[in-house]
């Protein structure tokens, strides 16, 4: 469809240039956005109401684990993110289910592999994550994070303090702290190193 634009990011220029050009192949009017760390593909998610696509790399500049995709789920949860990574698939695919993701697709695929994967999701199909209960239940609660307390509980993860966390996110000390007050109980822990633990468990603080 005109008017729709596509998000790729990954941090390694020729791959982005695959990716544009199978994006290209199957949204042929498609604007394609380029985004080489997960700040600069959050600000393009933010910025572009007309995004239809989110092609997104986990081991990238300013990701861990899978906090980008569940920040850029936070910030467009409407719109699929397929996740292209040279992650293990048979568990990557269903961790990225759980914080948002519609689908996974390996680096080591071919051209029409990737292709189909890209017009699967645009189609609005999704993979199938098996279930595994009370992580399910935890996914879940950090899903139901904004983007900014996705931020803030990423700083926690980096051990950073709430004055270092407030600076690197220009807003103040006491609203880092009405955050974690809102992060602890979405979470349903009762401290910052259970709420790290948290997500931790669910591969946040693990680089892929």
């Amino acid at each position: 469809m005109a008017g729709e634009s596509i998000l790729i990011a990954d941090d390694h220029p020729l791959f982005r240039q695959a990716l544009s050009l199978a994006a290209s192949r199957i949204r042929p009017d498609a604007r394609i956005i380029e985004a080489g760390t997960l700040d600069t593909a959050s600000r393009a998610a933010e910025a572009n109401a007309d995004i239809a696509l989110i092609l997104l790399d986990l081991n990238m500049p300013g990701a861990t684990g899978y906090s980008g995709v569940a920040l850029l789920h936070a910030e467009r949860p409407g719109v699929p993110i397929l996740v292209v990574s040279s992650a293990e698939a048979s568990s990557a695919a269903a961790e990225a289910r759980r914080f948002g993701a519609v689908g996974f697709v390996s680096k080591e695929s071919d051209l029409g592999t990737i292709e189909k994967a890209i017009a699967n999701a645009l189609a609005g199909e999704t993979i199938e994550a098996p279930a595994s209960g009370e992580l399910d239940d935890v996914a879940a609660r950090v899903a139901a994070l904004t983007p900014t307390q996705l931020r803030v509980l990423l700083g926690v993860l980096d051990g950073r303090l709430n004055k270092q966390i407030a600076f690197d996110l220009g807003i103040t000390e006491a609203t880092v702290k009405a955050h974690m007050t809102v992060i602890l109980r979405k979470l349903d822990v009762g401290n910052r190193t259970q709420a790290a633990l948290a997500a931790r468990a669910l591969g946040i603080g693990i680089k892929h």
